[in-house]
C-alpha cells in the first residue's frame, strides 16, 4: 500500500499545511478497485490535485469526526465529481450523524445540492463506536476491492461521536487517532497496525480533546504497531520537532510512506 499524506496541518493552516487527508492505494490495485482516504479536511481537494492524484478514483472516504478540518472536504469532493461526470460509486464511512451534517454542510455551502440526481451514487455507512467493522466492496474482484473500516470511541467533542479508526485495504492496515486526549483506546486502535498515524496537536501545554506528545511518549512502551507517524501538528510541535526522537516522525503535506 502507499500512504500519501495529502494534508498533515491542524484546523488553522500552522506552519502552511493543509488540513487532515490521508491518501491510501493499493500498490497493486485489481479491476475497480479504488484509493481510499483517512479523513477529508476542507483543503482536501487542493491537497490531492496538487499532488497530481485523481479525485474520482477515490471509492472510499473514512471520516474519524465531523470537525470541518477533518470532513470538510466531502461537499468539494462529490461536486468535483458531479461536475466532471465522475460515474465511479462514493463511499462514506464515519461517525453517526455524518449524514445528516454533510447534508447541512452541502446545502449551506452550496444551496440546492445535497439532493441533485448524479450519474455516481453516494452511500453514507455509519460506524458504531465499539469496533464493529463496516466492510464496503468497491468492485475490486474476488474480493480485492474489500475495504473495512472499524471505529473506536475516543475523547473529543465535535458534536457527534469522535472516532479513532482501523482502515484495512488489501492486507494493510493504518491506524489513526483523529482527534483526541489520551486515552487507552489508541493501544487498542494502534494494535498491529503496519502504520499509526496519531495526532501530536501540543508539546508545551495540553489542550483539551486532543493529544499532548508527551502524555504519547510516556506510553510507546505500550503501543504495538510497524510505524507510527504524526499529524495534526500545532505550533509548539513545530516549533520543537527536533526534540520528538527517531520513534517519532512528523508528517509532512506530500509526504509517501509504502507498507
Amino acid at each position: 500500500m502507499r500512504v500519501t499524506v495529502a494534508g498533515a496541518g491542524d484546523a488553522f493552516g500552522t506552519g502552511g499545511r493543509l488540513q487532515t487527508c490521508l491518501h491510501l492505494r493499493p500498490m497493486r490495485p485489481r479491476g475497480r478497485a479504488g484509493a481510499v482516504l483517512v479523513d477529508c479536511g476542507a483543503t482536501a481537494l487542493t491537497g490531492l490535485k496538487g499532488l497530481g492524484l485523481e479525485p474520482c478514483d477515490v471509492s472510499v472516504a473514512a471520516i474519524s469526526h465531523l470537525h470541518g478540518d477533518h470532513f470538510g472536504g466531502l461537499p468539494f469532493l462529490i461536486l468535483d465529481g458531479q461536475f466532471r461526470r465522475r460515474e465511479r460509486p462514493l463511499h462514506l464511512v464515519g461517525p453517526a450523524g455524518l449524514a445528516d451534517r454533510l447534508t447541512h454542510a452541502m446545502e449551506t455551502l452550496f444551496p440546492g445540492s445535497a439532493n441533485v440526481r448524479r450519474r455516481f451514487d453516494v452511500h453514507v455507512h455509519e460506524l458504531s463506536a465499539d469496533g464493529d467493522p463496516v466492510t464496503v466492496d468497491t468492485g475490486g474482484g474476488g474480493g480485492a476491492g474489500a475495504v473495512s473500516v472499524r471505529g473506536f470511541g475516543v475523547d473529543h467533542e465535535a458534536g457527534a461521536p469522535a472516532l479513532g479508526l482501523r482502515v484495512t485495504v488489501a492486507g494493510r492496515t493504518v491506524a489513526y487517532s483523529g482527534d483526541t486526549s489520551w486515552t487507552d483506546v489508541l493501544i487498542d486502535v494502534a494494535d498491529g497496525a503496519d502504520l499509526f498515524v496519531c495526532e501530536a496537536y501540543t508539546f508545551d501545554r495540553p489542550v483539551r480533546y486532543h493529544l499532548h506528545v508527551p502524555d504519547l511518549v510516556a506510553r510507546l512502551d505500550r503501543i504495538r504497531c510497524g510505524r507510527i507517524l504524526l499529524t495534526h501538528a500545532g505550533p509548539q510541535v513545530l516549533a520543537r520537532r527536533a526534540e520528538l526522537g527517531a520513534e517519532l516522525e512528523l508528517a509532512d503535506d506530500g509526504m509517501i510512506v509504502e507498507l
